[in-house]
């Protein structure tokens, strides 16, 4: 029986935040409606930051950046949601699509029916689903064992934390739990360590859920150094050994990352190892030589 390929999948679903999860998603935009994201919904920086403060709700920039990136039909619409205010007044730096995501969702029963609309207007085919519906924030505790609110604050810690927990605790989205369940394919990263992917693993239903798939799970690298201070300095095997810990089982079948990436300490997994970069932005991913490197993946894991 030859190997599987992404045309045998019914079912992928990735995992993420920020520019790393759409980057993804674009690289498999041809799998239409066969393709899941779940987004991390932690963020307190920037637009998105400013909006969580004065109006609370969950935080819309990294299901921006993911809708932004599948856009393949350009349009008044696209444009809109794309666009970003200039300027010294109170709107300066506040992205259109993260008001029209809020407004939508004052206009809806839930998070998740604004998110479809958006979906519908942009004529994106894959799924968005947030990984709660409710409004929650990443902590740390630090290696002074003191509390660090926030992802900005997190991000700028020297050293790693002791600990990182949701607050308050919230439920997964129900899709989000279910769309691992039917997965015929799990994908994990690129993106920034400690608050954009572990986020995803600190709710006790999506956990539980990567706990049971029986699908095989692939861990993605980013390529550039994290900004990150205290996620620069872990090694690969950390990272995962970290990430599966908060799961609760070993669940990573595969890496795939760049060629200067340390790959040892990988006994057991399946590495992929080749170039990925972009042309443009070298710490970017190459849609199609992450698709490339995917596909092998799955067919190394047969």
């Amino acid at each position: 029986m030859r190997n599987r390929i992404f045309a045998d999948l019914d079912r992928v679903v990735a995992l993420g935040g920020g520019h790393g999860l759409g980057r993804v998603m674009s690289s498999l935009s041809s799998l239409g409606s066969r393709l899941t994201g779940i987004v991390t919904t932690t963020d307190n920086g920037g637009s998105t930051g400013r909006i969580r403060r004065a109006e609370g709700g969950i935080a819309w920039g990294d299901m921006r950046n993911c809708l932004n990136q599948l856009i393949t039909e350009p349009s008044v619409a696209s444009a809109m949601f794309e666009y970003r205010f200039g300027g010294n007044g109170e709107l300066s730096g506040h992205n259109l699509g993260n008001l029209m995501l809020k407004a939508l969702d004052h206009l809806s029963v839930r998070p998740l029916e604004a998110i479809n609309l958006i979906r519908n207007l942009l004529k994106v085919d894959a799924f968005l689903i947030p990984m709660s519906e409710h409004p929650v924030d990443l902590m740390a505790i630090d290696s002074h064992d003191h509390e660090v609110y926030g992802e900005v604050n997190i991000d700028q810690l020297d050293l790693p934390p002791k600990e990182l927990m949701l607050y308050p605790t919230v439920p997964a989205t129900r899709e989000a739990v279910e769309a691992i369940g039917e997965a015929d394919l799990i994908l994990i990263g690129p993106g920034s360590f400690y608050t954009s992917l572990i986020p995803l693993l600190l709710i006790k239903e999506l956990a539980q859920a990567l706990r049971r798939t029986p699908a095989p799970v692939v861990y993605i690298g980013n390529l550039g150094r994290e900004l990150s201070p205290a996620a620069a300095g872990l090694s690969l095997p950390a990272k995962l050994a970290l990430m599966e810990q908060y799961v609760g089982k070993k669940i990573i079948d595969a890496v795939v990352v760049g060629p200067n990436a340390d790959v040892s300490g990988m006994e057991g997994r399946v590495v992929i190892q080749e170039p990925l970069e972009a042309s443009d932005i070298k710490y970017r991913h190459d849609r199609h030589l992450l698709r490339v490197a995917l596909e092998k993946a799955i067919q190394a894991l047969g």
